[in-house]
């Protein structure tokens, strides 16, 4: 008994185990800053940098319940030179406002953590550019609530998407594959950046990706034994600026380096676990 308690006891923080000192520093000023303001089971984490044209749009849009819970929105704005962080604020969110730009990995990975120390039940994520529909939040979310999966994301494979890139759309069904091979579990869409997770996997998984944590967390959520799930969404073109993945040939070799991190990580760890 006590062997699987230090067990579950590890497993609680390996989602905590690449938070730098910032990461805690402002985690510990965000939670006094708020702790007056009643929390939501369900916490929308929207990482955002130089978004001041589109973040209060997004922010604004999300629907108080969802699935009949109530919601807050977390705001990680990611060393911002614009007004994002006050434009998110003035719209409603709870905003986490770091100097540093690190990446939209290390800001969701910050934004998970304020949320679970918010309370949250339920994450529900979203892009800061608007490419995302507010009404599929909660087609997401449902089958968490319904106790059908333990992490859902989205995925424009089985929705829509209007992007014409005929490069990065053959890209989603490349990586798609190569991933469901992987894990041994269907995956039709590896990088959408709308999901729901209950708030325990966040804890669970290790996160160290500055980049593309889209597929690190689907990775890590399935071999870690979470019930996935994907379910169709809409997927648009953002409403302005443009986007901070970088050229087609360094996007793929990015994500290819992530993916097979991941899987291979995972892997070692997987068998150690049995092992002992």
């Amino acid at each position: 008994m006590a062997g699987k308690a230090e067990h579950r006891g590890e497993a609680e923080h390996r989602g905590e185990a690449c938070l730098s000192q910032l990461d805690l520093g402002q985690a510990a000023a965000f939670v006094s800053r708020y702790a007056d303001r009643p929390s939501g089971p369900v916490a929308v984490v929207i990482a955002a940098y130089n978004e001041e044209a589109s973040v209060g749009g997004v922010v604004a849009a999300v629907p108080a319940q969802l699935c009949g819970l109530g919601t807050e929105v977390i705001v990680v704005v990611d060393g911002s030179a614009d007004k994002t962080a006050q434009v998110a604020g003035e719209a409603g969110a709870l905003v986490c406002d770091v100097p540093a730009n690190r990446g939209q990995g290390a800001a969701l990975r910050l934004g998970y953590l304020l949320a679970r120390r918010r309370g949250a039940e339920f994450i529900l994520t979203t892009d800061a550019d608007g490419q995302y529909q507010s009404e599929d939040m909660e087609r997401v979310l449902s089958p968490l609530v319904g106790d059908e999966a333990d992490f859902v994301s989205g995925s424009r494979r089985l929705g829509s998407t209007t992007s014409t890139d005929a490069v990065r759309n053959l890209g989603v069904v490349v990586f798609a594959r190569l991933i469901s091979l992987l894990v041994r579990q269907k995956v039709t869409d590896p990088a959408c950046g709308i999901r729901a997770m209950r708030a325990k996997v966040t804890a669970e998984v290790v996160l160290d990706q500055p980049q593309y944590q889209a597929s690190e967390l689907m990775i890590g959520a399935v071999m870690a034994g979470f019930r996935q799930k994907e379910v169709p969404i809409e997927m648009k073109a953002r409403r302005s600026g443009k986007t901070k993945k970088g050229g087609n040939l360094l996007y793929g070799a990015r994500f290819s380096s992530v993916v097979i991190g991941t899987w291979w990580r995972e892997r070692r760890r997987s068998t150690k676990t049995k092992r002992s």
